[in-house]
């Protein structure tokens, strides 16, 4: 054990003793870890930490936009109208894919492909 870890490990112990971790919000619960199977293996622990500053990583934020043109575009009627937001999506999908090292997976976009197919049918 290095110097570090022996720091560490008594200031968790005068922390228990002190009582200083009791009551934390979460205790006794089990921990939630976010789905991070689409971020790069050497990339995780920098989001996280980005993440834990209240900073989203751009490919983060681009997937969030795009989660929500896809529930957007459900709820719009006008046709002309959803022709404009589906281009948007289809440019931000495109835009992911170029930032990735493996293409993104459409499966996790039927609906989408299935209104593109459907409006390029007529």
């Amino acid at each position: 054990m290095d110097i570090i870890e022996k720091i560490a490990e008594n200031r968790i112990k005068e922390a228990l003793e002190k009582g200083e971790l009791d009551n934390l919000p979460g205790a006794g619960k089990p921990l939630s870890f976010d789905d991070e199977s689409f971020v790069p293996e050497e990339q995780r622990l920098a989001y996280r930490v980005l993440k834990n500053a209240g900073c989203i990583p751009p490919e983060l934020e681009l997937r969030k936009e795009i989660t929500g043109l896809r529930q957007l575009i459900d709820t719009i009627d006008d046709d002309r109208e959803r022709l404009k937001k589906m281009r948007e999506l289809n440019y931000k999908l495109m835009k992911l894919n170029m930032t990735r090292k493996v293409p993104l997976n459409l499966e996790d976009f039927q609906l989408y492909e299935k209104k593109i197919f459907e409006k390029t049918l007529g």
